[in-house]
């Protein structure tokens, strides 16, 4: 299928976007490190054996955002693969229906490098997910930190109020703060898939007015040539 230029000027500016990123550049020890201590936390399918190999397919990056943003993954679309059309398949579909709503992207150069296995390609490519998930999410340090105080407040709150019953859903002190915030995140980027949905349709509907203009004139034209 030919590109529009539309198309053609999305593709281009997601891979200037990728390239200030830094998603072209070798990551420093520290952040390799620091990258590779991160990835070793996540539960994943499979053990890794070769991070460059193992990681071309998508799915172990699939598995990673499932880790953190479940409602947004669905792993069963992602299929484990030597093929490297099937690797492709994996990470458009990544980029259509995850990433984007993390606002990340990863460029076809890139993905053509990773799905072949290049050396030192996907580290710099999970460093900055690591990055982006990051600010979506409390870290463990942050929770730590608030969780007293936010319990004490709400312990004097309850203190307070004791003849009131909890409303249903309610947040209590039992509620993990980092699964609050999760929630949170997950419906906003529903509500931002949504809205994409809307556009998609909108977009649709405006082709569909045009269409029945057309013919309108169409029949009309025809009409006037009817003998009176």
């Amino acid at each position: 299928m030919k590109q529009t230029h539309y198309q053609t000027e999305i593709i281009v500016l997601r891979s200037e976007m990728c390239m200030v990123l830094g998603m072209d550049r070798l990551l420093s020890e520290k952040e390799e490190r620091d990258t590779l201590t991160w990835i070793d936390k996540i539960p994943f399918s499979r053990s890794i054996k070769n991070i460059s190999r193992d990681f071309s397919d998508g799915v172990k990056v699939a598995e990673i955002v499932e880790h953190y943003f479940p409602r947004i993954v669905d792993i069963h679309n992602y299929i484990t693969s030597c093929n490297t059309q099937q690797k492709r398949n994996n990470w458009n579909l990544l980029n259509k229906r995850v990433f984007y709503k993390l606002d990340f992207y990863v460029s076809e150069d890139m993905v053509e490098k990773i799905v072949s296995s290049t050396p030192c390609v996907i580290l710099p490519v999970l460093f900055f997910l690591k990055q982006k998930l990051g600010k979506l999410a409390f870290s463990d340090v942050e929770i730590q930190r608030a969780e007293p105080g936010i319990m004490a407040q709400l312990a004097e709150m309850r203190s307070t109020e004791p003849t009131k019953k909890p409303h249903k859903g309610k947040f209590t002190p039992e509620t993990s703060l980092l699964e609050s915030r999760k929630v949170m995140v997950e419906k906003e980027l529903q509500v931002l898939e949504l809205q994409d949905i809307l556009r998609d349709v909108q977009v649709k509907v405006r082709k569909l007015e045009k269409v029945i203009q057309l013919k309108d004139k169409r029949i009309e034209h025809l009409t006037s040539l009817l003998p009176k």
